[in-house]
């Protein structure tokens, strides 16, 4: 399943011979905003709004997505994959091309080996149009060993749609489809000049910032360790993924990252008069005890289990604080080893003062008779 990630940092050097290429295209943006729109949360987007643009769609299309979106991935290598142009008709021509029976697979495995365990598993559960607790078992290590921590009804959700792949595949263009025509072909229309202009500005840093910092200022703070590069590293703009990054492995020496595009002033919702960032900025230093988790993380990095001790708070609320921080850009990781330590971005706190003051300073209020 799709992986993605936000403000990350670690100490190790990024690799200076790692062959930096370039790609582009709106099909990336038709599944990450169904992603986005099913973990509008996770997002910092508007619960009620991504809710009106699910209810677009018929409801059996509607249950069919919610249901998968549970677990489903953004098939980033085989949207790679795709001839130009990579928009939302070109994915939707090619999912068409693709036996309904092999769809939920192909989109899975796109361009990598399938370990043979699961390509076994696949083959017995297509064949037998059911499955069983060993089943259950085997997908639950193989899940677990990708670094995936599905819940019990995910597995069994995946189990279920591979028993019966062919309805999956109809089920799935049918929605797509449909999610095309009512909302994603207008939304396509408005992200393309964005896409295109990142992509431009992205190139132009490449001409002079070295690897490790091209990374970084295209991710918004990511910085990952050496060992996570390999010898070519795709970069693509996404609109709807901002701040986070998605990942995939497209072969054993290539790695693609998708990386946030949206501008600052934009929001995903159109017609927001307040700049996006700026609010989610604002609502997660509307609370005092992200205020005081910052105030630790302005004097030194703190892992989650520190934080908790000082705060006297459970670990999992301080974790979830501390998502609602690093959302709004306020904070990066560092990894080391197992351990996570969380601090505070001192340049970004900074520029948030003149972001609120450019915007009360915009535009004069309109003037009423």
């Amino acid at each position: 399943m799709d992986q993605f990630m936000s403000n990350t940092q670690t100490s190790a050097s990024f690799p200076q011979s790692t062959d930096i290429r370039w790609d582009c295209g709106s099909a990336y943006d038709l599944f990450v905003s169904l992603k986005v729109l099913h973990e509008p949360s996770t997002f910092g987007l508007r619960a009620s709004w991504a809710a009106g643009v699910r209810s677009r769609l018929p409801l059996e299309e509607r249950k069919f997505l919610e249901e998968i979106y549970s677990f489903f991935w953004v098939p980033i290598t085989w949207i790679y994959n795709l001839p130009e142009p990579k928009d939302a008709a070109t994915a939707l021509s090619a999912l068409r091309q693709i036996p309904a029976e092999r769809r939920l697979v192909t989109l899975s495995y796109a361009l990598k080996e399938t370990p043979s365990e699961m390509r076994e598993l696949i083959q017995k559960v297509n064949s037998s149009r059911g499955w069983d607790d060993s089943d259950l078992e085997k997908v639950r290590a193989m899940e677990k060993t990708e670094g995936h921590n599905l819940t019990t009804s995910q597995l069994k959700s995946i189990l279920n749609w591979l028993s019966k792949a062919d309805e999956f595949g109809e089920k799935l263009l049918e929605a797509l489809q449909t999610y095309h025509q009512v909302f994603f072909a207008e939304e396509e229309h408005r992200i393309e000049q964005p896409l295109h202009q990142a992509l431009q500005k992205a190139q132009q840093f490449s001409q002079t910032l070295p690897p490790m910092q091209l990374l970084n200022e295209l991710s918004q703070g990511v910085e990952f360790e050496e060992s996570f590069f390999k010898k070519s590293l795709i970069l693509a703009p996404t609109y709807w993924s901002t701040p986070f990054i998605f990942l995939a492995d497209l072969n054993l020496q290539t790695k693609i990252v998708l990386f946030g595009a949206r501008p600052t002033g934009d929001s995903l919702i159109p017609g927001e008069q307040v700049p996006e960032t700026l609010l989610i900025a604002l609502k997660a230093l509307a609370d005092p005890t992200r205020l005081g988790i910052l105030r630790y993380l302005e004097q030194a990095p703190h892992t989650p289990s520190q934080l908790a001790r000082k705060l006297r708070l459970r670990a999992p609320t301080v974790t979830h604080h501390l998502n609602e921080l690093r959302l709004a850009g306020l904070v990066q990781i560092s990894i080391r080893g197992e351990m996570r330590y969380y601090s505070a971005r001192h340049d970004y706190l900074k520029s948030l003062g003149n972001s609120l003051e450019q915007f009360l300073h915009s535009q004069e209020p309109s003037s009423r008779e």
